[in-house]
């Protein structure tokens, strides 16, 4: 048996791979593989209005909505959303809370002028900003929901800006109940909570589209994806149907609101484990702890090398931390069920029992 927490891609609920795996024999019965079925054929763009049409249900989005299912994952994002949305006269507002928004600054600045409006940079990352405030003049305000590396979570959505909110949610998408309307909009690669690596999701307000004066490459221009249905170039096919394999299977669970009920569990029952072994260290303030990525070190950096090779016995993968940071990192996303984490918790506790 294999307990899987790689932070992405992540793990998928088995009858969403079994299902997959049939489809790459024999897609619906129609003795093609989901691998060779024509992307314009009547079979795939049904797959296609389905996967958008379950999104938009799931996420209860006002039918102004517009769901996109594109290819370059959240790092093509960092470039797309600024030349969308960023003309050459503005300043886009950006918050810095980890390695993922730092490459989202990093991109922004290449299109025009960028304000850091709130870092948690100069702690190590170790939190979210109590607070931001951008100028009414921004393009937008540019947040990372969920910091995969760092382990944060912002669990106070900043939506009182009066300018488009933009969020990276390619870690928590999905897994939290939140007002996903009052975002201008959002970008998630799918490979932790949607689906397969290969996908990207993109939700948007069109009314906040055609405002710069840039020429955009039309691969990058978010109207004529819109306007083509997702279908401008040949999509990503495979990883749209891992993508409504895996929409069916959450509402199947109950939704989002089942899904948060989940995940609170899970990273309570986590949090509360590793706060009760002294030999365990917490390094994200408690308001500001992600319920996807739980991170955390030993304060005797020596009882690693032994603690890695017993959950590598055990079949417990994916947990070491990122290699920026070290420590270890626990992924809770949606498809992990909870008798795995127990798993884990276990063996955490006899480890300590055996090393306190």
């Amino acid at each position: 048996m294999v307990y899987n927490f790689n932070a992405g891609p992540g793990i998928l609920p088995p009858e969403v791979m079994e299902e997959a795996a049939r489809a790459v024999l024999d897609f619906n019965g129609s003795g093609l593989s989901i691998l060779e079925v024509g992307h314009r054929e009547a079979p795939f763009v049904a797959v296609m209005e389905e996967t958008r049409s379950l999104i938009k249900e799931l996420l209860q989005l006002e039918s102004n909505r517009e769901v996109l299912l594109l290819q370059g994952g959240a790092t093509m994002q960092f470039m797309q959303v600024p030349m969308n949305l960023l003309a050459t006269n503005q300043t886009a507002a950006y918050t810095d809370t980890g390695t993922w928004s730092a490459k989202a600054i990093k991109e922004a600045k290449v299109f025009g002028a960028v304000d850091v409006v709130a870092s948690t940079k100069e702690i190590g990352y170790t939190s979210m900003p109590a607070s931001v405030t951008c100028s009414d003049t921004s393009a937008y305000l540019h947040i990372t929901t969920n910091e995969t590396i760092a382990g944060t979570q912002w669990q106070n959505i900043p939506y009182q800006s009066r300018v488009p909110l933009v969020a990276d949610m390619s870690s928590d998408i999905f897994s939290r109940a939140l007002d996903f309307n009052r975002f201008g909009l959002i970008y998630a690669g799918a490979q932790k909570n949607a689906g397969a690596a290969g996908a990207t999701l993109v939700v948007v307000n069109p009314d906040i589209l055609g405002k710069t004066d840039r020429n955009i490459p039309s691969i990058l221009d978010y109207r004529l994806h819109i306007k083509e249905g997702s279908m401008l170039n040949t999509p990503p096919v495979f990883a749209v149907y891992v993508v409504l394999l895996t929409m069916r299977w959450l509402k199947k669970q109950g939704g989002i609101a089942a899904m948060e009920k989940r995940n609170q569990e899970k990273s309570d029952l986590l949090y509360q484990t590793i706060e009760s072994i002294p030999l365990f260290h917490l390094p994200v303030s408690k308001e500001s702890r992600s319920k996807m990525n739980v991170v955390f070190t030993f304060k005797d950096p020596s009882l690693e090398a032994s603690f890695s090779q017993q959950c590598k016995e055990a079949g417990i993968v994916g947990i070491k931390g990122h290699r920026s940071v070290g420590g270890y990192r626990v992924s809770l996303y949606n498809a992990l069920p909870l008798s795995h984490l127990e798993v884990l918790i276990q063996l955490m506790r006899d480890f300590a029992q055996r090393n306190g």
